[in-house]
């Protein structure tokens, strides 16, 4: 219970108030590292969302008519908080999800670097004028906000996946329900909190907690509710999707992937082995982006293994509260489990064991950076997204060979290329399916530049001014002189 007397009792947001659910109700939260438990959430249920929606209909109405520039001031005001809070925020972060404290307090600034971005970009969502037929006729398109949102975000980065819906609703004048990770409420609380501070009126964000499917089926086909943003798996994905067409809302949907890295016989092995893994392993592979499947070219394939292993092998996986961890604990007992499924799968069928491929000790969720090489694709690793500290390596021939393989899954997230050679690079670029592709260097999530997926990862984008789009509709007004 080391530090839990830091770790709060975390309450809903509503209408401008930190509250417990009206039912008392709680769900205790779990330290990852040490299986103890350091806190509780509140548990919505219908009468605590029912608030929630009077709340952000009521917060709409006020934040829709405050200008775009004086939304960025708070919003400003509010990335501002942000970062001078976070180092009181990271240690909730790493105490209630497992990663490395570098990595949360990392995980905070780039909340604030995404706030701070939004704030300006919605200063610049710009309609248009349309030149007329006629003589005296203006042909007007406004951009005007969609209206109050329903946010549904994950667990492995509880600030960033919500401070993204939440910076884009509220730079283009949305009000906002969260549903947060009820497994990493904390921080993404304190990221809210910081929205409050900063003056958003009241109901105009509003955070809730509670089992995910009952939250999802409850708030979704409300009539209030006008657009959905959700991240998480395809499976979830796909469901919530269909609810959302059934009432014709918009939806944002970034969802599962299987990231295809290819590296060609011309690539600095060296740099790219290093890069690599270090991506790999990451937040434990609990990253949606993260390099699974690693397709190298037969040339340097030996090579590269072995420069990948001895990378991986000096990542030094603990709490990650103590100095020197690099890796900290899954994020919960489901992804130990899936991941001893995965390796014994993949060995099953033939797999070749580089290293790891253990759980670490009896305590936490503690697990080895793994690395399994000619994985067939048989095996369900190959295949389904593994979502932890898994790599397949495998071989390839010719620059077709790597595309369709890269292409074979039903995902298209993001993908990584490495190459000398101007001629591969754009051609890999073109051919691979794909929402992002990085070559040469790692070059995702940056708040300005689109993030977001194609075929079964989604569609819609969570970055760039692409993310601004779904929270804005087209107004057509035409007028004449009488």
């Amino acid at each position: 219970m080391e530090n839990a007397h830091m770790y709060p009792d975390v309450q809903l947001l509503i209408d401008g108030q930190w509250c417990p659910a009206a039912s008392g109700k709680s769900i205790p939260v779990v330290n990852p590292a040490s299986g103890d438990k350091i806190g509780t959430v509140a548990h919505a249920e219908q009468p605590d969302l029912d608030r929630a929606l009077q709340a952000v209909e009521k917060g709409f109405h006020v934040w829709r008519k405050t200008s775009a520039y004086d939304r960025s001031k708070v919003m400003r005001k509010a990335a501002e908080l942000l970062r001078s809070r976070a180092d009181a925020i990271a240690p909730l972060l790493t105490m209630e999800q497992g990663k490395p404290l570098i990595e949360a307090k990392g995980e905070v600034l780039a909340g604030a670097d995404i706030i701070e971005w939004f704030a300006e970009e919605g200063r610049r969502a710009y309609g248009r004028v349309i030149p007329a037929r006629t003589a005296g006729v203006y042909q007007l398109v406004v951009k005007e906000p969609v209206g109050p949102v329903a946010a549904f975000t994950p667990w492995n980065f509880p600030i960033n996946q919500v401070v993204r819906k939440l910076s884009a609703a509220l730079a283009t004048g949305c009000s906002i329900i969260v549903k947060g990770p009820e497994e990493t409420p904390a921080a993404p609380a304190e990221l809210v909190r910081c929205f409050v501070d900063a003056g958003v009126p009241a109901g105009v964000v509003n955070l809730v907690y509670g089992v995910p499917a009952e939250v999802s089926s409850y708030l979704i086909p409300h009539p209030v509710i006008r657009k959905i943003s959700f991240t998480g798996s395809t499976a979830v994905g796909k469901q919530l999707a269909a609810m959302a067409g059934l009432h014709m809302k918009r939806v944002t949907m970034e969802l599962g992937g299987h990231g295809p890295v290819i590296v060609f016989d011309d690539a600095d092995v060296d740099v790219a082995s290093k890069m690599l893994a270090a991506a790999k392993f990451r937040n434990a592979g609990q990253v949606c982006v993260s390099p699974t499947r690693y397709l190298v070219q037969e040339q340097v394939y030996e090579s590269f293994v072995e420069k990948y292993v001895a990378a991986a092998g000096k990542i030094k996986v603990g709490d990650g509260m103590k100095e020197g961890t690099t890796m900290g604990p899954l994020a919960n007992t489901r992804r130990v489990t899936a991941i001893e499924g995965f390796i014994d799968d993949a060995l099953k069928h033939g797999a070749e064991r580089k290293m790891g491929g253990s759980r670490i000790g009896e305590k936490g969720n503690f697990f080895e950076p793994t690395v399994l090489a000619n994985v067939p694709k048989s095996a369900r690793a190959m295949n389904e997204e593994p979502f932890g500290p898994l790599a397949l390596i495998n071989s390839f021939k010719s620059f077709d060979d790597a595309v369709s393989e890269a292409n074979r899954l039903p995902y298209g997230l993001a993908a990584y290329a490495f190459t000398r050679s101007a001629k591969t690079a754009n051609a890999v670029a073109s051919e691979v399916e794909t929402g992002m592709i990085t070559i040469n260097h790692l070059g995702l999530a940056l708040p300005e530049v689109p993030f977001g997926g194609v075929k079964d990862s989604g569609y819609g984008s969570e970055g760039g001014s692409e993310a601004l789009e779904p929270y804005l509709v087209s107004k057509f007004v035409t007028q004449a002189g009488l």
